[in-house]
């Protein structure tokens, strides 16, 4: 009988503290980080963490940037081995599969539905592990995400972009589920995606605002694709529980707000669905931004160094955030800006949001809105800030802390997931706050696995 060793990487609190690892793994990791991509190692790189001082890689954006007294601070996924956080899902998901012994090297090869950098993450670990991968998305996403994936070794399932592309998706990774040869990274569904961004995120971004104005958070926004980042705001209001936890969304494809369907530029998000894994009871209110204020918003960031400078802000911070945001990082911070606004916040107060990837994916993103634009001048580049950045208003705000918002959710929650075999019972059962800590706590069971299991063979059929 064949056997497979499969490369355990670290635990959940190894991934939230880096400084918990075996200092020889450490110092490992943090070799290959510099030096090879694609050597397993990197696993134990999969953290917020920078190596320097083990401090959040954050950034608190000028006020002269966002117009607001409050503090916004976003968290950079940029410096996740693969270039974004959704490297940190795709592992748990995996790692889970591994210890409890349904996932198995050698014998499984991984589905990986996605809208972007999930499929990014999953043949990145795929290709760390062992494993063959398929990533099954829409056709209609950016060349950069299909090079990557390919890149680390994935093939690519492609399903028509459409208003119902994830439907489509989803449908296309339930039909290669049925040959047991295919084991799935379901981030639509499976609670690792939540216990990672609740665990390593949500502590994260607490850690992020030591120092900072209060020291708490006010607001934490986040745009759901899987809904899996969301998830680390019902960590922050454990710790503060006074922060509003808020899901932003595409004005152009209101599903939250409204059920609304629609296209959009805003690659990763607005999948036109409520996830399995979607906490609704924590969502404090529903955001819409308009798709074309982030990309454009984008342009000013990584374009416009001189606008930024004539508002005021120095030419090195200027210079340093022009490859740190990709366009649903510029989302979230619209979004961050709006709620700072409609909350009426003050200097002392921090909102937190996620920038999850950064510019390397989106250059034919950019090379769209030039085509689209009959110019693309300073003078452009100065409306946009005033309009995107120093215009975010308050329109647009769903206030869902109320039992009839709530209600609408998990009816559209329901027609979204019992066509895919959940039953009424599961699904009422997540109507539950105890449904959610129970999934949070299984953490510490898994950590204990993942220790015991390092380095082991495994006999498969």
């Amino acid at each position: 009988m064949p056997k497979a060793k499969i490369p355990f990487g670290p635990t959940y609190d190894e991934m939230l503290n880096p400084s918990h690892q075996d200092k020889e793994v450490r110092k490992l990791a943090e070799k290959a980080l510099k030096e090879n991509e694609l050597d397993p190692i990197n696993l134990f790189n999969i953290t917020w963490k920078n190596s320097k001082d083990g401090t959040v890689n954050k950034i608190v954006l000028p006020k002269e940037l966002t117009g607001v007294d409050a503090n916004i601070v976003v968290l950079l996924g940029k410096y996740f081995p693969s270039g974004s956080h959704k490297v940190g899902p795709a592992y748990a998901t995996l790692m889970e599969g591994c210890v409890d012994g349904e996932i198995i090297p050698g014998k499984h090869t991984i589905l990986g539905p996605s809208t972007g950098n999930f499929g990014i993450g999953v043949s990145y670990i795929t290709n760390l592990m062992k494993y063959d991968a398929i990533v099954i998305m829409p056709d209609n996403m950016s060349k950069e995400r299909y090079e990557r994936i390919q890149k680390y070794g994935a093939k690519l399932d492609l399903t028509p972009g459409s208003e119902s592309d994830v439907i489509l998706t989803l449908e296309r990774t339930y039909e290669l589920k049925k040959n047991p040869k295919n084991a799935t990274l379901a981030q639509f569904e499976l609670l690792p995606n939540y216990r990672f961004h609740r665990h390593v995120t949500g502590n994260s971004c607490v850690e992020a605002v030591e120092g900072i104005g209060n020291g708490r958070i006010a607001c934490f926004c986040s745009a759901p694709g899987s809904a899996g980042t969301l998830a680390a705001g019902d960590q922050i209001k454990a710790v503060f529980p006074e922060c509003k936890v808020v899901a932003l969304e595409p004005h152009e494809c209101s599903t939250l707000t409204n059920g609304g369907l629609g296209q959009h530029r805003i690659e990763g998000i607005g999948d036109k669905m409520i996830t399995l894994i979607h906490n609704a009871l924590t969502t404090d209110f529903i955001t819409q931004i308009i798709d074309d204020d982030c990309v454009r918003g984008l342009a000013v960031i990584h374009e416009g160094s001189e606008v930024l400078e004539k508002h005021g802000i120095d030419k090195k911070l200027a210079e340093s955030m022009v490859d740190l945001f990709g366009v649903s990082g510029i989302c979230n911070i619209l979004g961050a800006i709006k709620m700072a606004k409609y909350l009426k916040l003050g200097p002392e107060d921090n909102v937190v949001t996620i920038a999850t990837d950064s510019f390397d994916r989106y250059p034919s993103v950019m090379e769209d809105l030039h085509r689209r634009e009959l110019e693309v001048t300073p003078n452009v580049l100065e409306r946009w800030f005033e309009d995107v950045f120093m215009g975010a208003d308050t329109r647009y705000i769903l206030d869902t802390r109320g039992k009839e918002a709530k209600e609408a959710l998990f009816e559209q929650k329901e027609r979204d997931w019992l066509k895919f075999g959940y039953s009424k019972e599961y699904l009422d059962s997540m109507k539950k706050m105890s449904f959610w800590e129970d999934e949070y706590n299984k953490i510490k069971q898994y950590d204990e696995k993942i220790k015991k299991l390092r380095g082991t063979e495994f006999d498969y059929e």
